[in-house]
């Protein structure tokens, strides 16, 4: 048992985005519990539980965990994700219903667990959509339309599970997690004057379910350094 810490579920926690958010939270108080199908180094002040929330025994299993150890759960930070591209003319089935299940099914599997415990603490949700919710590139179907039904399923929630559990989303738009370098012109396109950091989409988070946004509900965050409303045309 947790001793009345506030105890938050972050999906997809072992690296990027959710990582930042375990850690900026952990640094808040709360007791942090990432799932993530990768072994990951969470962090001294987080509890690492190896998880598949694209599978309803698994999400299951993870919140009953939660249950029994910590005894509590108020916010869950639904962040697990997976894109693959490719030509739609050569998408399988299967690809696409496994993008749909991790970006998408496993949001409505860990609410539907974990709803009676997030009422009891009077909770929050907060999903990680994209921005790819509103706009697109070739040869990426699965993803944006997995990240527009998150988007909807979001305020659906919202008006399902209020007044006691708040719900909300952040769409980032291109946040750097490491690996490609970056060049000058990507910073220089950004209307914000850089690209990303997990630990912007954090920040926004943290807040998202902390005390200070009890106003807010069923709203989506776009946190994309002003990219979505920047008009672009070729030269």
């Amino acid at each position: 048992m947790t001793e009345g810490r506030r105890v938050a579920l972050v999906t997809g926690g072992a690296r990027g985005i959710g990582r930042a958010v375990a850690a900026r939270l952990a640094r808040e108080g709360w007791a942090v519990v990432v799932a993530d199908r990768a072994p990951g180094e969470p962090g001294p002040a987080a509890r690492h539980v190896a998880a598949d929330v694209s599978d309803e025994a698994a999400v299951a299993a993870l919140i009953g965990d939660i249950g029994a150890r910590e005894g509590r759960l108020d916010a869950l930070v639904s962040n697990a994700g997976l894109m693959i591209r490719k030509p739609i003319g050569v998408l399988s089935l299967a690809e696409w219903n496994a993008v749909l299940a991790t970006n998408l099914t496993a949001t409505f599997l860990l609410v539907r667990a974990a709803e009676g415990m997030l009422r009891a603490a009077r909770g929050s949700v907060v999903t990680i959509a994209s921005t790819r919710a509103h706009q697109s590139e070739p040869h990426t179907e699965s993803y944006s339309a997995s990240k527009g039904g998150l988007l909807a399923l979001t305020h659906a929630l919202a008006l399902s599970l209020g007044p006691e559990v708040r719900v909300n989303c952040v769409s980032p738009g291109w946040i750097h997690t490491g690996g490609e370098a970056l060049r000058p012109e990507d910073h220089a396109q950004h209307p914000a004057g850089r690209v990303g950091r997990p630990e912007d989409v954090a920040a926004l988070v943290a807040w998202l379910v902390g005390p200070e946004s009890g106003f807010v509900t069923g709203a989506e965050f776009v946190a994309d350094g002003g990219m979505t409303r920047k008009m672009i045309y070729a030269a």
